[in-house]
């Protein structure tokens, strides 16, 4: 073990090349938690309605992110392990079933390219030790809830609430920063956006946004700190801001069509990870 480890210390080419494989498998992973979680969530809700209304449920197929074994929507046909290669097996099928021939959504290989290309540049950027582990739990847990909240405005307490714990056990030793300061960006970041919530609502009568958006906030803020915050709500609201004016200008995205903010918190939460530092240095010197 310490041999490996003097290796991947000494050759970064390897280290980077490990960590971009790990990505792509990881990323096929988070493929399938992104398409399952919501169900599993939805499931649940249902099982715990009937509960509560006295209603008997129907013994329901297992389904969790083992089995069953995945898919084609349009047809049924099981995925075989060769048909399930990270992007190999979408560029080889040309992105069609090969039974039925439908398209395959690009989201799959985006996902998998996406984590692999970032797995990568982390392990580049921080080299073998704790600090690298920890991004890359945290860069793939962004991922995951950027792509379900964009498919359903819902980021799943499965994913925000352990990330939170994750955050603070590995700020025990201080490896982004120390435990007060995560702390601090724990409670903060929940209480910042709670607070915009509630004055929306009474200001309007809206919702403006889910308190999974709070529990994403307060598990950046648990990871980077406090000090981090103030950049990550500013980086995604100019990010939001963007993107919903692009949305409405070039896509015709209605004004009154919500756009979940969960997929820019976790831009600016991955931004602050690789540059907060760097970005609140620079902007501090300017005063």
């Amino acid at each position: 073990m310490k041999a490996l480890v003097d290796v991947l210390q000494q050759s970064p080419v390897l280290l980077v090349a490990i960590a971009v494989l790990l990505g792509l498998m990881v990323g096929s992973f988070l493929n399938v938690v992104v398409h399952r979680v919501p169900k599993m969530m939805e499931r649940q809700w249902r099982a715990e309605h009937a509960e509560m209304n006295g209603q008997e449920t129907p013994p329901a197929e297992r389904f969790n992110l083992v089995v069953p074994r995945s898919k084609c929507p349009a047809c049924g046909h099981g995925i075989t392990a060769l048909e399930n290669i990270p992007l190999v097996s979408y560029l080889v099928l040309g992105g069609k079933c090969s039974a039925c021939k439908a398209r395959i959504s690009p989201r799959y290989p985006i996902v998998e390219g996406l984590t692999a290309a970032l797995s990568g540049y982390i392990a580049w950027r921080f080299g073998l030790g704790l600090v690298t582990l920890g991004a890359l739990l945290f860069t793939w847990s962004m991922i995951a809830l950027a792509f379900i909240d964009l498919d359903t405005f819902y980021l799943p307490d499965d994913i925000t609430l352990p990330l939170l714990w994750a955050g603070l056990l590995f700020n025990l030793g201080g490896v982004f920063t120390d435990l007060q300061s995560a702390v601090i960006g724990a409670i903060g970041g929940y209480l910042v956006l709670w607070s915009v919530f509630w004055i929306f609502k009474f200001a309007t009568g809206k919702e403006g946004m889910g308190y999974g958006d709070f529990k994403l906030l307060a598990a950046i803020g648990a990871w980077l700190g406090w000090k981090m915050l103030p950049q990550v709500i500013l980086l995604s609201s100019l990010v939001g801001a963007v993107i919903g004016i692009s949305l409405i200008v070039l896509a015709r995205h209605g004004r009154n069509v919500p756009i979940p903010f969960g997929p820019y918190l976790a831009v600016a939460g991955l931004i602050a990870l690789l540059y907060g530092d760097a970005i609140n240095k620079h902007y501090l010197a300017l005063f």
